[in-house]
């Protein structure tokens, strides 16, 4: 089988014209086994067919691919073997254009690319683990140990050194060193799950969701310096390009939170019509987005007015997921 790259770049060429609407965003729907893109209005342009039960996603820089988990289970706590696959979708075509395969590493779950974009992170729930993957060999080249329980999202550093991995079921961040394997465990409140890097990369904040609140990592002393309270149930958090606010989903209100930065406190929440499980930030930091699950819905929020833009549907038994913006 050629390399990925070649296939990629074949893929590109076979592909039909493009379509006359750009997608705007890629919505994992994790019951489908699939992923749909819609325009800004809310209309499905295509639902393409992944692995079982994807769970998270991760864009390119140019915008071109898009890399798909595909877990194998519902639910983080089931006891399951799951899959072991990342899916390649190609992103004006909307298309599966590839799969690369984790071996024995199964239920890969939280991703994170590499600036080079030819190398990627996926965090993995059995064995737990850290994989390593050429995206143009299309091949597993290393694996890390997390030194925690039931590893979830995964932050890389902007330097491409060190990876920050949210040990749910340990309470802790395992701070892995990329050269060497050497770690550094970081207790946090209960039940870390997705993060967020500051520009700088100094300054790391790690929703807690059992303890209903943001932990502070300062990433260089690689330890706890603050916290934020939040309302019930924080997984997932983006931090708004000026540097100044926290957006979270708070899964057991259910809500968006909006914390700030300067006075360390959620200043806002906007109430939702069933539990949110994402969180996702357009570039501009204008527009927030989340999936309900549970209700086939994907809300769109202003970050500037604070309420919900528009609610769209999509198809009845999908289960959205996490939303990835495709545009500014």
């Amino acid at each position: 089988m050629p390399p990925l790259t070649l296939r990629l770049a074949l893929a590109s060429l076979l592909a039909s014209p493009a379509p006359a609407r750009d997608p705007y965003i890629a919505v994992v729907e994790k019951i489908a086994g699939a992923v749909g893109f819609f325009s800004e209005d809310g209309s499905q342009l295509a639902q393409v067919k992944v692995g079982s039960f994807p769970h998270e996603a991760v864009l390119s820089a140019d915008g071109r691919y898009l890399y798909i988990s595909d877990n194998g289970v519902l639910w983080m706590t089931e006891d399951r073997p799951g899959a072991n696959s990342i899916s390649v979708l190609d992103v004006s075509a909307m298309k599966k254009i590839g799969e690369i395969s984790l071996g024995r590493f199964h239920r890969p779950h939280g991703l994170a690319l590499f600036p080079d974009q030819q190398r990627l992170l996926a965090t993995t729930e059995r064995p737990f683990g850290l994989a390593l993957v050429d995206v143009s060999a299309q091949k597993l080249i290393r694996s890390y140990e997390v030194h925690g329980k039931s590893p979830h999202m995964v932050i890389l550093t902007p330097d491409a050194k060190i990876a920050f991995v949210s040990n749910t079921d340990s309470n802790q961040v395992a701070a892995i060193e990329l050269q060497t394997g050497a770690w550094t465990l970081i207790p946090t409140g209960a039940r870390p799950q997705g993060g967020a890097l500051s520009a700088g990369g100094d300054r790391l904040y790690i929703a807690c969701t059992d303890a209903n609140r943001i932990a502070i990592i300062d990433t260089r002393s690689k330890r706890v310096i603050g916290e934020i309270p939040t309302g019930k149930g924080p997984a997932r958090i983006a931090l708004t390009p000026d540097g100044k606010t926290l957006i979270y989903n708070l899964q057991f209100e259910p809500a968006v939170g909006f914390a700030d930065l300067r006075s360390g406190r959620q200043v806002a929440a906007v109430p939702l019509s069933g539990r949110p499980l994402s969180l996702a930030l357009t570039r501009d930091g204008r527009r927030a987005f989340t999936g309900i699950q549970d209700q086939d819905k994907v809300a769109y929020l202003s970050t500037a007015n604070r309420r919900i833009e528009r609610i769209i549907a999509t198809p009845k038994g999908s289960g959205p997921d996490a939303v990835i913006p495709l545009r500014p």
